[in-house]
């Protein structure tokens, strides 16, 4: 757990980046006790702001800060139940109006009032909160470009001295168009399992360009990332770490569905 405080005496809190998996990554008893046990260790959150790979807009949107809005069933093949899931969190009316004000002079923030939740962002939430009284807002990916995403991570960042929960929502490896089994337990591709050992070394390292150009340096490209959206919000919780180079707290690795689950979180 995090012992700083900001000068106001609200806990300086992480920001994370999760490896959140489709609905029913909830039936993994793994990964739910270890997501769980996190959350546990962090401070309280004052808000939550998530980034999920499953909402790419430009120019730079924030979802629904009323309460009781609909999630966005985002999914499709899945069985009944997954579509019956509520997360009804507060809205958070205060934070958009702070991230918007964090952002350069002439940068559009759109607002989408009726935009609820995605998947990426209640599926882990649900674990982490399910008591849903946390304030959510949930902002969208302006851009794929690393070095965009870092800077924007770092004009939230100040977010975090006031209790704020920042989330990159993604996937370390998800290259589905080229997965033969598809069970939660399957054994994980050689492509995943290799870019995977490179995400966890070059983290470690700090070496934060390198991840920048995981498009031409990691190994298991492109079969692991054959589009980059479940990667680009890691370069957001980088962005917003007080150092984007010092190496983060990797929390949860291993496989799912062959699938690299590799999440952490950076001071």
């Amino acid at each position: 757990m995090s012992d700083v405080t900001s000068s106001g005496g609200t806990a300086r809190m992480p920001a994370l980046y999760l490896s959140h998996g489709a609905p029913p990554l909830v039936d993994d008893t793994l990964w739910t006790a270890q997501l769980s046990a996190w959350s546990r260790d962090l401070p309280r959150p004052t808000a939550i702001l998530i980034v999920s790979a499953h909402w790419e807009s430009a120019p730079l949107m924030l979802g629904a800060t009323d309460d009781g809005v609909p999630l966005v069933y985002d999914f499709g093949g899945f069985p009944a139940r997954y579509y019956s899931v509520r997360y009804g969190a507060p809205g958070a009316p205060e934070l958009a109006a702070k991230v918007a004000a964090l952002m350069p002079a002439g940068e559009t923030v759109s607002r989408r009032p009726n935009r609820g939740l995605d998947h990426g962002a209640y599926v882990p939430l649900t674990v982490m909160y399910p008591e849903a009284d946390i304030p959510v807002l949930q902002m969208s990916l302006p851009t794929l470009d690393p070095d965009r995403l870092l800077r924007l991570g770092s004009r939230l960042r100040p977010l975090r001295d006031e209790g704020v929960l920042i989330i990159g929502s993604g996937f370390t490896t998800h290259g589905l168009p080229f997965l033969r089994d598809f069970s939660p337990e399957a054994v994980a591709p050689c492509w995943s399992q290799e870019f995977d050992a490179w995400a966890a070394e070059t983290l470690a390292r700090g070496a934060v360009d390198e991840l920048a150009d995981f498009r031409h340096r990691a190994p298991g490209m492109p079969y692991a990332h054959p589009t980059a959206e479940h990667f680009a919000p890691l370069f957001v919780t980088l962005g917003a770490a007080t150092d984007p180079e010092a190496p983060p707290r990797q929390t949860i690795d291993g496989y799912w569905m062959g699938l690299a689950k590799r999440s952490f979180q950076v001071a």
